[in-house]
């Protein structure tokens, strides 16, 4: 079987411990997002990795020709959209935070008074992205200073213990773990391991029901408790890194071989 890869790091743990489960029976290419088509042999399956515009441009071409990608290209870039993605989440009943979105950060800054925190993010996810808690009108001028035509969505900040709960799901495995949330007082600290059977009640199934309603196979659902085990939703992630979760790779060897023989889920609506 011929696998490949839609990355510009090939050496990312998740990706390198995959290849070396798969690559003793299977060939497994390696397709640089700025530099690749969808010329020549297809592969049997194709992994998106990047999510950079190039990238989700050669997984369309990709499933043009009839080759399964795995996330789909329509399925990430709901993902990229953070506007896109509140509204989709909240439509199909999930508890996503309630998000608005402005044009640009200075029209934030230059629009009424914050009446509470709230968390301010880039519309579109990407690395190095904007995330800051902002807690009234002068950090508020100094983040649109400093970014002031980056498009923008707004959450309130829901009080929380300081921890993200971070949920990754690859096929029908689930893993998890606590991060020191960045938005907390001390910023971002450890992550610590955490076992899927020790979630609130109802959280693995409502990350799998993430995955059924953007049509994902490979992703990530940060969620904050707010309080008694409500869950709150405030981001998706499509192909995370989820690094150092044991039985990841293997999940993810399994999740390649098997989408190569079996028909892709269908697209979400409202994909942006």
């Amino acid at each position: 079987m011929r696998i490949g890869l839609v990355t510009a790091d090939p050496g990312h743990p998740l990706l390198a411990d995959t290849t070396a489960l798969l690559t003793p029976a299977h060939q497994v290419d390696v397709l640089h997002p700025e530099t690749a088509d969808a010329a020549g042999p297809l592969a049997d399956v194709y992994l998106l990795k990047a999510r950079t515009p190039r990238a989700l441009g050669l997984a369309r071409a990709l499933e043009r020709c009839g080759a399964p990608v795995v996330n789909s290209a329509a399925a990430t870039a709901l993902c990229q959209d953070r506007t896109a993605m509140a509204e989709h989440a909240r439509r199909a009943g999930l508890p996503f935070a309630a998000t608005r979105t402005l044009a640009t950060l200075a029209e934030l800054a230059a629009g009424p008074p914050l009446s509470a925190p709230v968390v301010i993010k880039s519309r579109h996810s990407r690395r190095h992205d904007l995330v800051a808690r902002v807690d009234g009108a002068a950090p508020l001028a100094r983040l649109a200073a400093a970014h002031p035509r980056e498009p923008v969505v707004v959450q309130d900040f829901a009080p929380n213990n300081g921890w993200d709960h971070k949920l990754w799901v690859v096929g029908d495995r689930l893993f998890a773990a606590l991060r020191r949330s960045e938005l907390s007082p001390g910023g971002r600290g450890p992550t610590v391991p955490l076992a899927a059977d020790a979630l609130p009640p109802g959280w693995a199934a409502l990350a799998h029901r993430v995955g059924e309603v953007f049509a994902l196979e490979v992703y990530g659902v940060d969620i904050i408790d707010r309080g008694d085990g409500t869950a709150l939703i405030v981001d998706i992630n499509a192909f995370p890194g989820a690094r150092g979760q044991a039985g990841a790779p293997e999940a993810l060897a399994a999740l390649v071989l098997s989408a190569a023989t079996t028909a892709r889920r269908p697209v979400p609506d409202g994909k942006p």
